[in-house]
């Protein structure tokens, strides 16, 4: 065993021996920071969540490597990669990634502070574990709509076809219950050439539908032997257990996974593909409510984001507007009555700019409105809680507070562009973005990885385990220094001093400081 994996085992013992003579005549400040001596021993699985970790002999470098098919399939062949040959890589000064190559997760340091979690590089490997004749590749898209999708699949069927001569490439149509339920489409990349055009999936989704044992039926059925799954939380902790299964049976199949999530709440990553787009188009849904309410009276302009858990498009929305007053963010309780409160705060601006545009995302407040409304805790066929409208909750409220107590006309405007959000083709920055996703996890798959998720970390492209990914969610992080980039640039309440007086129960600032506690561990 290499490294880093089965099929790396080149670099010999006595390079690494040199390099670990050579730091013992560097200076301390040096040494700490160049590469380390490497256990060279198969990586142990945890029991617990299939991550494989190789650790450095001090113990202070980790690496949380994915799973490959010769860790279950030891006798598996290896071929030599066909970009070797590749027009397009032939002026690439290195074509293939070094098997040393890692990415740390963390990159701010100090000088005695360890090496921390690192992960495979993505990118093209030198060995491949398939031949483009023997590929059955087939790719699914689950779970709600997101600008970008199908920029993903034309780019995984034009990877696999030109750069792997990949031909045998299929659709699952209509999320997980496609594998079993539905018919497949071939595809080409004449059949996908100009998809990335239009908003959606061009093969449909659905939510839930997830049988493991009937979609791995169907893939040794079909013959398949790479599956790309297209999705979010729910959808890649399903990915996790077809691996798994896959494993179980011995099957030569390749799962890769591609983080779909506009709400930007995937972890580790550094962001989601999709939102860019959707905070690019949130400022024509704010700019519209600032011109209601500039030429009214007293104008109330509220308009609620994505954002079920996480509020990542509505701070950033705020940011780049810069006509927002106030946002409000499930991670943040706030309160409406008494000193520092939204009332207060919304009469204070009205007063003093004739105006104010609130930017809600649509998971703030939750614990109000179901009080209020004595709601039910549904879920959804993704196990999604099912969210109460806290925009025209928030609407309400505001407009019966001037009215009724402070005798005050207001006009209020209410802007809801979530499904318009949704629904658009992704702009120039998410292409690229998505071209390199979908290329990496091509590369992943023909280098025989599987159980793997695909992202950037600290701007680097990383092969990650799934269960790291799904473990927790992307929060923001109400000590960051982004959060406090808003509240300096709104000038708004931050309510968390006083979150006490007001909130429905404890239970919410209990829920609050947990998830700041899970969000400064990710």
């Amino acid at each position: 065993m290499g490294l880093l994996g089965s099929d790396y085992s080149s670099h010999s013992n006595s390079k690494l021996g040199e390099q670990a003579s050579l730091l013992h005549h560097l200076p301390l400040s040096v040494a700490l920071f160049n590469p380390p001596k490497y256990k060279r021993e198969r990586a142990q699985t945890s029991s617990d969540s299939n991550v494989n970790v190789n650790e450095h002999q001090t113990c202070d470098f980790i690496i949380e490597d994915v799973p490959h098919l010769t860790n279950f399939l030891p006798d598996l062949p290896a071929y030599p990669n066909p970009l070797e040959k590749s027009q397009a890589y032939a002026i690439v000064k290195r074509t293939f990634v070094s098997p040393d190559d890692v990415v740390a997760q963390k990159i701010v340091v100090q000088k005695e502070s360890p090496r921390g979690v690192h992960f495979r590089r993505a990118g093209p490997r030198e060995k491949v574990y398939f031949t483009p004749e023997e590929v059955r590749a087939c790719i699914v898209t689950c779970g709600g709509l997101c600008p970008g999708i199908n920029t993903v699949i034309r780019e995984i069927v034009c990877g696999l076809n030109y750069m792997y001569g990949v031909d045998d490439i299929l659709g699952i149509q209509g999320g997980y219950r496609g594998f079993y339920s539905k018919n497949t489409i071939n595809l080409t990349p004449k059949i996908v050439n100009d998809i990335h055009k239009r908003g959606g999936t061009f093969l449909q989704t659905s939510r839930g539908g997830h049988d493991t044992n009937k979609i791995v039926d169907n893939i040794q059925d079909r013959g398949i032997n790479q599956v790309y799954i297209i999705g979010g939380d729910g959808t890649q902790k399903g990915a996790a257990a077809i691996y798994k299964e896959v494993e179980k049976r011995g099957l030569r199949v390749a799962v890769a996974g591609i983080p779909k999530t506009i709400d930007n709440d995937i972890a580790v990553i550094d962001k989601s593909f999709g939102f860019d787009t959707a905070v690019e188009e949130a400022q024509r849904a704010i700019n519209a409510a600032h011109v209601e309410v500039e030429s009214v009276e007293n104008g109330v302009g509220i308009v609620k984001l994505m954002g079920r858990y996480s509020g990542f498009i509505a701070m950033h929305a705020t940011l780049a507007s810069r006509d927002v007053d106030c946002c409000l963010i499930p991670e943040s309780p706030f309160y409406l009555e008494g000193q520092g409160g939204l009332f207060e705060f919304v009469e204070q601006r009205l007063k003093e700019n004739g105006h104010i545009i609130i930017v809600l995302a649509e998971g703030a407040g939750q614990d109000y409105v179901a009080q209020s409304m004595h709601a039910v805790d549904d879920k959804d066929a993704s196990g999604n809680r099912l969210l109460l409208d806290s925009g025209l909750w928030l609407t309400q409220k505001i407009k019966d507070h001037f009215t009724n107590v402070q005798k005050m006309a207001i006009n209020m405007k209410y802007i809801d562009p979530t499904y318009m959000i949704r629904a658009i083709p992704s702009n120039a920055s998410d292409n690229i973005y998505c071209t390199l996703l979908a290329q990496s996890a091509v590369h992943g798959a023909m280098a025989g990885y599987t159980g793997f998720t695909v992202g950037p970390v600290n701007s680097r492209h990383a092969y990650i385990p799934i269960s790291r990914v799904t473990e927790s969610q992307n929060i923001v992080k109400l000590t960051d220094r982004m959060w406090a980039r808003l509240l300096a640039s709104t000038n708004q309440p931050s309510f968390v001093q006083n979150c006490d007086l007001a909130l429905p129960s404890s239970d919410v600032v209990y829920s609050l400081l947990v998830k700041v506690d899970r969000a400064d561990q990710v």
